[in-house]
């Protein structure tokens, strides 16, 4: 017995254990001592009831004691592999646990984050975005989020911006592509300390440069008011509502970001939109199509620089984060398959649902620049009818659209 609770426990260590309700606890230490589960069985059950704890699951009531260990947990884990593999349904909007409180911190370091994009990698067709770290940190509780693994609770904020961001110095000759939204939301903040206004003065004087604010705020009220250079693209994250309510906590509402991409366009600054990640749920398709029918009514496509599409994709730190917190969320209801050294869904599903919206959008398809971001190159023939043969060519179809875009404004 002594082994068996030694085993228990280390495997506490190691697992999101102490996120489990107390008398979940107590379930799976009882089972553990009844039929001495090994050290990897244990981690498995736990990381179990910690998903199902977020899905509004018990644990007890998917369990059946049988004859041996082995059986019991067949049986156990046939039940949750199902309920895991069904799609998700939000019947009703489960508030989060109260977010810690945000510490907003003023640092001091020699040179701006100014580089590669964090996520870019030679297994997937990227379009070697560059990405400036104006913000470190996000103030919104999306249950996906990989930025909270990096940054926790804390937002911080480059002291002198300005005067460090002047310093970066493009190559004129070349078309760069910069976005500030990898680390943060680009317009969480509104223009506090002077980051928008450092930032327009920025792109005003590199021409050559494509600056990207992607957000899923509306905080739009500085930009327009401000005088825009034309080569900056201002870009929303879109996702259903219901998705938005349970999934995207403290960001603004579907209708205020289109609202907001609206204004924008009426000042004459060129939007975008990014459904990524997009959600497989039971009714996705009516839920998508709304969004893109709304789209189709409210812009020109000669307003509109992109629409990308992407899936949920975690690595194993963002899913032990997201254990960790073990929020009221059913991110985690999903078929798992490790793409790339990543978990996301089948490509059946992926190629499902971005083959569905981009037809959704048929008729902006020669106007509007389409993409998937960080998805296997496999995908893009089955999607578009196209492909590229490698990164660079991507990198290069994509600035050429977006400059003639700018061109035109």
């Amino acid at each position: 017995m002594q082994d068996n609770t030694s085993r228990f426990d280390k495997a506490c260590e190691q697992s999101p254990f102490l996120s489990l309700h107390v008398k979940t606890r107590e379930f799976l230490k009882e089972k553990s001592d009844f039929y001495f589960f090994s050290f990897s069985q244990i981690r498995q059950l736990m990381t179990a009831a910690v998903d199902l704890q977020m899905w509004d699951l018990d644990i007890k009531t998917l369990w059946q004691d049988k004859a041996s260990n082995k059986e019991s947990l067949k049986n156990f884990f046939e039940k949750y592999e199902q309920i895991k593999n069904t799609p998700k349904e939000y019947l009703f909007v489960k508030a989060p646990k109260q977010n810690k409180k945000l510490e907003f911190l003023s640092v001091d370091k020699d040179i701006l984050g100014f580089g590669k994009c964090p996520v870019a990698s030679f297994k997937t067709r990227c379009c070697n975005l560059l990405t400036l770290d104006v913000i470190e940190g996000c103030a919104y509780g999306c249950s996906y989020c990989s930025i909270q693994t990096f940054y926790g609770s804390k937002i911080s904020l480059n002291k002198d911006f300005a005067s460090k961001l002047s310093q970066i110095k493009l190559d004129p000759s070349k078309i760069y592509h910069i976005g500030t939204g990898q680390s943060s939301d680009s317009l969480m903040l509104g223009d506090k300390e002077g980051i928008l206004e450092a930032l327009i003065e920025f792109a005003r004087k590199n021409p050559n440069a494509i600056l990207e604010f992607k957000s899923k705020s509306d905080n739009v009220g500085y930009l327009l008011k401000a005088d825009m250079p034309s080569n900056i693209i201002c870009t929303f994250s879109l996702n259903p509502q219901i998705v938005i309510d349970n999934e995207e906590h403290f960001t603004a509402p579907l209708n205020k970001r289109i609202q907001s991409a609206k204004r924008l366009s009426e000042n004459g600054v060129l939007i975008g939109f990014h459904f990524h990640p997009m959600i497989y749920f039971n009714n996705w398709k009516e839920e998508y199509e709304k969004i893109a029918t709304e789209l189709l009514n409210t812009f020109e496509p000669k307003s509109v620089a992109l629409v990308s599409m992407g899936a949920l994709t975690f690595t194993k730190p963002v899913l032990k984060q997201i254990r960790a917190k073990a929020d009221n969320s059913r991110i985690l209801q999903m078929p798992f398959v490790d793409i790339n050294g990543k978990f996301s869904y089948p490509m059946h599903i992926k190629e499902e649902m971005f083959g569905t919206l981009y037809k959704m959008f048929t008729t902006w398809h020669k106007d509007v620049f389409f993409y998937l971001c960080m998805e296997d190159e496999s995908l893009w023939k089955s999607v578009f009818g196209f492909e590229y043969k490698s990164n660079e060519i991507f990198e290069d179809a994509m600035k050429k659209a977006y400059m003639y875009k700018v061109s035109i404004k």
